[in-house]
């Protein structure tokens, strides 16, 4: 998957002389978290809105509102900004993106084009709505588990019979570290005819294959706020 594809596209952003205060008040307004900094198009730094919580005087502090106000207004975003921020490409890929938020605890990204022009902005939501609609869970397909050898043919063999049963295929997704030592655990989601198919593959796959799980996530009936 392509960052192009999942990353939102028409970005607000603020430049370095901007008051703390209208960057503070764009991300309220607009229910964002982070702003890109730009000069003439080009991405020179990002601002968060922990960079305005921690510039922020505390609450013990003295000022009286009036002063708040004040020091809010007269300081910019060039004096709070993340400059030179990590970026990637429209072509990098979404797995690439996730690897970099994970690993140096980011939720955010810019993405630029060769010039260092802004293009777009991804957030670890956008990355999990590609997860989410990539494995199929939303489209109510069926969802097994296995424990398979991890050797070469042994998921070829659970998809042949998969395709003997005219099974579709949405997702397959393959794990090492939580699957037995010389087994890889294997996640794939199919759809199928009707539940008489459905069965009948059941049995299929359960005498055939070490299934540790099996089912369809009911979406609808998920646990809410």
């Amino acid at each position: 998957m392509l960052i192009e594809d999942w990353m939102a596209k028409n970005v607000l952003t603020v430049d370095e002389n901007t008051s703390l205060m209208r960057a503070t008040r764009i991300m309220k307004e607009n229910a964002i978290r982070r702003l890109p900094v730009v000069s003439h198009g080009k991405l020179i730094g990002i601002v968060t809105d922990r960079d305005v919580k921690d510039a922020s005087p505390s609450k013990t502090a003295t000022l009286d509102i009036h002063e708040l106000y004040y020091l809010l207004s007269e300081m910019k975003v060039k004096d709070v900004m993340t400059a030179s921020p990590l970026t990637l490409r429209g072509k990098d890929s979404l797995e690439l993106a996730a690897v970099i938020m994970l690993e140096d605890k980011i939720s955010g990204l810019p993405v630029v084009d060769d010039s260092g022009h802004l293009v777009g902005l991804l957030s670890e939501t956008d990355v999990l709505r590609a997860f989410v609609r990539s494995t199929g869970i939303k489209d109510g397909a069926r969802r097994y588990t296995f424990d398979l050898p991890d050797s070469p043919g042994s998921v070829t063999r659970v998809v042949e019979t998969l395709r003997r049963f005219e099974a579709r295929v949405i997702s397959v997704l393959t794990s090492f570290e939580d699957a037995p030592e010389g087994m890889k655990r294997v996640s794939i989601r199919v759809t199928v005819a009707d539940q008489a198919v459905a069965e009948e593959l059941d049995r299929e796959l359960l005498a055939n294959f070490t299934v540790v799980d099996m089912g369809i996530d009911d979406v609808k009936n998920r646990p809410r706020k």
